[in-house]
C-alpha cells in the first residue's frame, strides 16, 4: 500500500537549534533551524532536516520629506522613510527524507534554505 503524500497536506514544524537573544549576533544572518515535516497531525511519515533562515535586523530611517514631496503628495507625505530589512539573497532546495512505520514507504519532498543573506528594500510580498 502506498501512502500519497501532497505538499499542501504536510505539516510543517520549525524548532531553533538554541533560541537565546544572546546568540543571535546584531546584523542580518544565516540561523539554522531544524525543520520536521509530518505527513498528517498523527505523523504517519515524517522527516527531519536542518535549513537556515535569515534573522536580524537592518538600519532604517525617517526624515521629514523635501518641499518637492510635500507638494506632489498635496501636504500629507511629511515624513519619508527608508526601511530595509534582513531577507533572503540566495537560496537552495533541500531534500526531506520521509520516513513511514515499519519502513513500508519513503518519500522525499523539496523545500528551500536561505543559503545567504542581505539587507534588502522591504517588500510586503515577501512576508
Amino acid at each position: 500500500s502506498v501512502i500519497c503524500i501532497h505538499v499542501m497536506s504536510l505539516l510543517l514544524l520549525f524548532t531553533p537549534i538554541s533560541w537565546s537573544h544572546d546568540s543571535l549576533t546584531p546584523g542580518c544572518h544565516l540561523y539554522p533551524f531544524n525543520v520536521t515535516i509530518r505527513s498528517d497531525r498523527r505523523g504517519t511519515c515524517k522527516g527531519t532536516h536542518l535549513v537556515y533562515a535569515c534573522v536580524g535586523y537592518c538600519e532604517s530611517s525617517a526624515f521629514p520629506s523635501r518641499y518637492s514631496v510635500l507638494v506632489a503628495s498635496n501636504f500629507t507625505h511629511n515624513i519619508t522613510s527608508a526601511s530595509r530589512c534582513c531577507t533572503i539573497s540566495k537560496e537552495a532546495k533541500v531534500k526531506v527524507r520521509l520516513d513511514c512505520p515499519q519502513g513500508r514507504h519513503h518519500n522525499e519532498i523539496e523545500i528551500l534554505t536561505a543559503k545567504a543573506c542581505r539587507c534588502d528594500m522591504c517588500r510586503k510580498s515577501r512576508y
